[in-house]
């Protein structure tokens, strides 16, 4: 596990595995130039989504707290897959907020995150002393605002990789978190979203991609504005092609590895399912 600075008010983690991250955000009166030591004093925490090995979720809170941040008051996911719940083990007495359109998935589909999970651990003998329970969550309204402390995040509308999900803004530090898109590691997933979905968040993001200082992807690491446009330019073309030649498009230079292009395969598999098949 990686853990890193973005910002004062921003503190990224990165799971050793699948390299998923994990980021947690202060908002308070302090932000925006107030010394250290009053940053530290006052202020709110969220952590949003979450690292996947077991010893990464135990080591989490007193990671979050060794970084000075005040004791998080609660937990947000990008959407529903597995991978992004895992706060609930590290946090179990925190609040889970997610898109409108993710509490309705996960409302829809109980115990699936759960057994999700289950054969991940399978898959790569790994034993969890604590098992996931999602609960309740609190569902917010995207696009909207969301409070942390006397600051405000904001959210956008982000689906497309899946049927739900959000992006967050983080003004004040201007980094945008932006669940499982534009990773310079992964080609766009389409398998469980919508290609013409996937497109509409891209350009959906572009001009906070353009104001951002730090962009996060679900997975692999941060990138400044001038990388994490040309990723996201990368993966409009590819969706675009995908829908016009399917097996045939092009992949991302760098993002051709034989599980790229499995992951390519589904791809191709799910737009034609969807009677988006490419044009003769």
């Amino acid at each position: 596990m990686r853990a890193i600075a973005l910002h004062p008010d921003v503190l990224l983690v990165t799971s050793a595995l699948l390299q998923v991250n994990c980021t947690t955000v202060r908002g308070s009166p302090a932000t925006g130039g107030a010394p250290q030591a009053a940053r530290e004093a006052v202020g709110e925490a969220f952590v949003v989504d979450s690292p996947v090995l077991p010893e990464e979720l135990e080591l989490l809170p007193s990671l979050v707290e060794q970084s000075r941040f005040p004791p998080p008051g609660g937990l947000l996911a990008t959407h529903g897959d597995w991978d992004h719940l895992l706060g609930r083990i590290a946090f179990p007495q925190l609040p889970l907020g997610c898109a409108e359109s993710t509490a309705a998935r996960l409302a829809a589909e109980p115990g699936a995150a759960q057994r999700e999970l289950r054969s991940f651990d399978e898959g790569l003998y790994l034993d969890r002393a604590r098992r996931l329970a999602v609960g309740s969550v609190q569902a917010l309204p995207v696009p909207g605002r969301c409070g942390i402390g006397e600051a405000e995040l904001e959210l956008h509308p982000a689906e497309g990789h899946t049927s739900d999900g959000m992006a967050i803004w983080v003004p004040w530090a201007r980094v945008l978190i932006a669940g499982d898109y534009l990773s310079p590691l992964e080609i766009p997933a389409l398998e469980g979203g919508d290609a013409a979905a996937y497109l509409a968040t891209l350009e959906r993001l572009l001009p906070l991609v353009g104001a951002a200082e730090r962009v996060v992807p679900g997975h692999g690491p941060a990138m400044d504005a001038t990388r994490a446009l040309a990723v996201l330019e990368e993966d409009l073309a590819y969706v675009r092609a995908l829908r016009e030649r399917g097996d045939a498009a092009e992949l991302p230079d760098g993002r051709r590895s034989r599980q790229q292009r499995r992951l390519h395969a589904a791809n191709v598999a799910a737009v034609a399912e969807r009677g988006l098949r490419p044009r003769s």
